[in-house]
């Protein structure tokens, strides 16, 4: 079975971490030695490399083409229009991804079917590409693209035409499944097929007990990771220190925070952190928090737990379908400074075996998802023959 993966989200030679998470479900796919795939994941273009441009530059300098563990991903830029660019974004990348894709085709790369993550403006992109290119098309729902874009009028219809354009729609958790259902879209339709772990590469490690009680974190430092909730909480957490793993625009306002609160010498700023670096971040501190507002699937959730470290987590969308046992953690009663305190308190009193959380992460492993996709593409593929035949 030959693939298209399509995504914005896929990390590149400059930006490694970006959409890790959408490579390592193709990885894991491709190992099963039943899928060839190609990647195309456009990045945004932009003119000049200099430094003082910051993220911009770095996109500027990602590769257009590159190989990353044995697959090729092509980066093709397009234009990003600031202020009005959020409607007209699904044209414009289809748009720039036609020529390369249609290259793929002419050097023998016929795919069979389209792989998009991200509906919006991916997902709706990959709709028109599909369309033009005469491909049957699966969308992966992944968070923000359905508990977000949709509450924007224009970004809600497109969603909705990509979504029941689509052959089928793959959602990360079940409660994003209830969400596309909401839209509109056929239950029969809409896969749930939450992201695994990889055991390997996060495993418990070595440690010595913390003289004091270490929180981690790990995420951008943007406001939907709410990171300004723990930094609040550890003033009613009298011994507890927190490690926050990742950079972001937010960064001078935690450290605001943090001294305002008289809590800056129990607060440390990792900047980013390479994620084969993050086990040994995780097998280090008692316990992950992840305080975010909005989560489809959190991957650092089930890192951790495979890493022996207990989590404390917000009670959003499928976060419940991930701390589902005492043995994983404790779910915040609310999302506030207190809520916080409290739920690390709850954690404390009854800190579960380190062995049984990585016990609880083993049962989250890749494989199931990896049999979950194969089986539905295969369908959608005989689905596309018979109406083919029909016709």
């Amino acid at each position: 079975m030959k693939i298209l993966t399509f995504s914005t989200l896929f990390p590149n030679g400059e930006k490694p971490g970006h959409g890790i998470f959408v490579e390592t479900r193709l990885r894991h796919l491709v190992a099963s030695g039943q899928v060839e795939s190609r990647v195309v994941a456009p990045i945004p273009w932009f003119p000049s490399t200099h430094p003082r441009f910051g993220n911009w530059a770095r996109f500027a300098r990602a590769p257009r083409h590159e190989v990353r563990h044995g697959i090729q991903v092509a980066h093709p830029r397009y234009p990003v229009i600031p202020k009005v660019g959020m409607n007209l974004a699904p044209a414009l990348l289809a748009q720039a991804a036609k020529p390369a894709i249609a290259r793929l085709i002419d050097e023998g790369f016929d795919f069979d079917l389209i792989d998009a993550h991200y509906f919006y403006p991916d997902g709706v992109a990959a709709a028109m590409l599909g369309r033009y290119f005469n491909k049957p098309l699966v969308i992966t729902a992944r968070g923000s693209d359905i508990t977000l874009f949709p509450q924007y009028a224009l970004p809600r219809k497109m969603i909705t035409w990509a979504a029941k354009r689509a052959d089928a729609v793959i959602t990360v958790c079940n409660a994003l499944r209830d969400e596309v259902v909401a839209l509109g879209v056929d239950a029969d339709r809409v896969v749930s097929l939450r992201n695994g772990v990889d055991l390997h590469l996060f495993r418990p490690t070595e440690r010595t007990p913390n003289a004091m009680f270490t929180l981690l974190a790990v995420g951008h430092l943007v406001p939907v990771k709410a990171q300004d909730l723990i930094i609040g909480a550890l003033p009613l957490l009298p011994g507890v220190r927190l490690v926050l793993a990742g950079d972001g625009p937010d960064r001078a306002k935690l450290e605001t925070l943090a001294r305002e609160l008289k809590v800056s010498d129990r607060v440390t700023f990792l900047g980013a952190v390479p994620q084969a670096q993050l086990r040994e971040h995780y097998g280090a501190a008692d316990a992950l928090v992840l305080s975010s507002s909005r989560e489809g699937w959190a991957n650092v959730l089930l890192e951790a737990m495979a890493c022996g470290t207990p989590v404390v987590a917000s009670r959003v969308y499928g976060t419940p379908e991930v701390v589902a046992s005492p043995d994983a953690g404790v779910l915040m009663g609310e999302r506030s400074y207190q809520g916080v305190a409290d739920a690390v308190n709850a954690l404390r009193a009854n800190y579960p075996d380190r062995g049984a959380t990585r016990r609880y992460a083993e049962r989250f492993s890749w494989d199931d998802t990896t049999d979950g996709q194969l089986r539905l593409f295969e369908q959608v593929l005989l689905r596309r023959a018979g109406k083919l035949a029909l016709a």
